[in-house]
Order: structure tokens, then sequence, then C-alpha cells
């Protein structure tokens, strides 16, 4: 997950922010366009939404990790720069690179299906087992992403990433966030996708959590030799 060095930190910066835009665009627009379709049935709602992420997923890792590693989220930035593979300052530009991405996103989604833009989510995803699943998702995630990274090879994170927010869409009852930048922009629109700002909350800090327990993990067992701070 180390942005390569011939980027420029602006450059990366940038890219991250387009790339977590697009994300949010294909969630929130497939989950309009899904439920729109689906015809009543929330189950073939919720599996357009899936197959359309973990889509994107791949396609914008492989399309942006060579540019700025294709974080496209806060925790991925945050245990990066834990692992010492970017430095704080990189980490906290990341993280604003992607807030503001995904808050564009979304606003996009929106617009392409002339729904109102940043309405607040009335969605309620709340409760200690969608706070659970936030933190199994989380972590689950950043093992896949450590374990693809340090044990095969860079060009396998891709794949390894849009398989598992795939398959954790379904056997997590939050359907895996895993991600703060989602989550808050996702409060900003009143779709299938949506939740409740009052949720957010929760959803952060176990996202948080499980990032941190999964990096925790990662390394000792895989252990990586830190490249230093840029």
């Amino acid at each position: 997950m180390t942005a390569p060095r011939r980027s420029s930190l602006a450059q990366r910066c940038v890219a991250e922010a387009v790339a977590t835009a697009f994300l949010l665009a294909a969630v929130v627009g497939s989950g309009i366009m899904g439920e729109r379709l689906a015809g009543g049935s929330v189950g073939l709602a919720l599996l357009a939404n899936t197959l359309a992420t973990g889509a994107a997923l791949v396609a914008l890792i492989l399309a942006f990790g060579p540019l700025s590693g294709a974080h496209l989220n806060p925790a991925v930035s945050l245990a990066a720069a834990v692992e010492g593979e970017i430095s704080r300052r990189e980490a906290a530009l990341y993280i604003s690179a992607q807030m503001g991405g995904a808050v564009i996103g979304v606003a996009i989604a929106d617009l392409m299906f002339e729904v109102p833009v940043f309405a607040l989510s009335r969605n309620v995803r709340s409760g200690w087992s969608q706070i659970l699943s936030e933190f199994v998702a989380t972590f689950g995630l950043i093992a896949v992403i450590w374990g693809s990274a340090r044990l095969r090879a860079s060009s396998a994170v891709a794949i390894a990433v849009g398989a598992y927010i795939t398959a954790a869409y379904w056997f997590t009852s939050s359907t895996s966030f895993a991600n703060p930048a989602v989550a808050v922009a996702r409060a900003l629109t009143d779709t299938f996708a949506g939740i409740r700002p009052v949720d957010v909350p929760g959803f952060v800090v176990a996202q948080l959590l499980g990032a941190a327990a999964a990096t925790v993990l990662f390394r000792w067992l895989a252990p990586a030799e830190p490249l230093g701070n840029a």
C-alpha cells in the first residue's frame, strides 16, 4: 500500500480524492439504481449495490494504485502511517483528500439520479450488532490488505479487497462500510446507501479500532520493514 515515489504528494492527493469520489459515486449510485429497478426487493437491490461496489473497488485500486497506493480510506492511511509506509503529514493530507472526494462523489451520484443533494439520511443503522459488524468488517479489510501486500504481491490487493468487500456486504449486518470517509459521506444522502448522521460516530470508532487491531496482529504475523517517513 506504499505510494509510489515517482508521484508528487500533490498528484497522490488528487488521485486519492478522485478515486474516493468514484468509489462513493459507485456505492450511492448503484444503491439508487438497484432500489429503483428491484421492484421492491431489498435483497435484489443490495445485491446490485454489492456487485457494483466490489467491481468498482477492483478497477479503482488497479487504476490509482500506481499513482497513490489507492488507499481510498482514512483507516488504511492511518494504518500505513503507523507502519511507517507514509509519513504523518502524508496521512493527514490523504485523509483530507479522501473525505473531500467522498463528499463530492455522493453529490455527483445524487445529481446523476436527480435526487436531493446533501439531504441528511434517515436510514437507521444503530445498535451493538452494527458497531460490532463495522469492527469485524474493517479488521478483515485491513487484514486482507496487509496479508495480500506482504505475503503475495501488490497486484493481488485489488482483487482481494474487491472480493472481501463483496462478501462482507453479506456477512455483516452493517453491510460493511469499513471506511470512515464512506460512513461520513453516506450520511449526506437520503437514499438506499445512506446512514443517519447520529449513527456515524459509532461506525467510525469501530472502524478505527478494527483497523488498529488488524495492524497490530499483522505486525506480529507478517512484519514488514518500514520504508521510513518522507
